[in-house]
């Protein structure tokens, strides 16, 4: 493993940033999350912690610190593998699917990469399955949230992230979008890092205020039949198109934690498919 004070500073946030999410879960949950480590088939591993409560159906907040080598597949495709293949990735995240449809599935991550380049990357999205009354507030503490930094942030990153979330064999959007970034490099680490950590406080304290609103709202049958169609759109996009899939299988993984995003059920019915 590297030793880099940058890289090093990153991953002791992105694991200060697990402890305090997990935390401020299981105070709410009223339930613990379920804790194992694994190792890296290169250098490094990971922390994996899955929680099955009263409000989480499931849901998961991971780290990760790893090196190794990338295939030749990749090489082309990541900034800096093509003059040298080893990396170092530490990073973050997490992903709520909530027993009431009320509540949208809430999904979170981070990372710092390094190769003969360096960069983050991440992001936060959700994905409600109803009507959603605080959307617009949402977005616009993201705006706010961007703007603190480069005002080009905000309709670049959320405009990423509507089109990264968009099913294309459906012609919909998995959720109502939020913010994606990458390869985030703009020669200020400081900066980059600075904002890297308002993205996860902010979804922090988003998912605090959502569930501790929504826990007790009173919901029916018929909403949690639409709620397991829409997490079938979140599974086709896991399963097809994200990244974070792909990049963790591509460089050997462990595979419970890279499909800790998939949701416990789904369905596909076609009688509820315009949601």
């Amino acid at each position: 493993m590297i030793a880099d004070p940058k890289f090093n500073t990153a991953k002791e946030w992105f694991e200060k940033l697990r402890d305090n999410l997990v935390e401020t879960i299981q105070n709410i949950d009223e339930n613990q999350f379920e804790i194992s480590n694994w190792d890296h088939k290169g250098d490094g591993g990971g922390k994996m912690s899955k929680i099955k409560g009263n409000i989480i159906e499931k849901g998961g907040v991971n780290i990760s610190t790893v090196a190794g080598t990338f295939n030749e597949n990749m090489r082309e495709a990541i900034p800096g593998a093509k003059e040298d293949p080893n990396y170092n990735a530490t990073g973050i995240s997490v992903v709520l699917h909530p027993v009431s449809p009320k509540i949208p599935s809430m999904h979170f991550n981070t990372r710092f990469i390094k190769t003969t380049q360096e960069w983050f990357g991440g992001g936060m999205d959700i994905t409600p399955c109803l009507i959603f009354e605080d959307e617009e507030k949402y977005h616009r503490g993201l705006e706010v949230l961007c703007n603190k930094y480069d005002k080009s942030y905000y309709p670049k990153f959320k405009k990423w992230c509507d089109d990264y979330f968009f099913l294309k064999h459906r012609n919909e959007p998995r959720g109502v979008g939020g913010i994606f970034f990458d390869y985030l490099q703009t020669g200020d680490w400081g900066k980059d890092f600075e904002f890297v950590q308002g993205v996860g406080t902010y979804f922090h304290q988003f998912i605090k205020n959502t569930l501790v609103a929504l826990k007790d709202e009173e919901w029916n049958e018929e909403e949690k039949k639409i709620q397991l169609v829409k997490r079938s759109r979140y599974a086709e996009f896991n399963l097809l198109y994200d990244r974070g899939t792909k990049f963790g299988l591509e460089t050997g993984g462990n595979v419970d934690a890279i499909l800790m995003s998939m949701p416990p059920h789904a369905v596909w019915e076609l009688s509820l498919i315009h949601i």
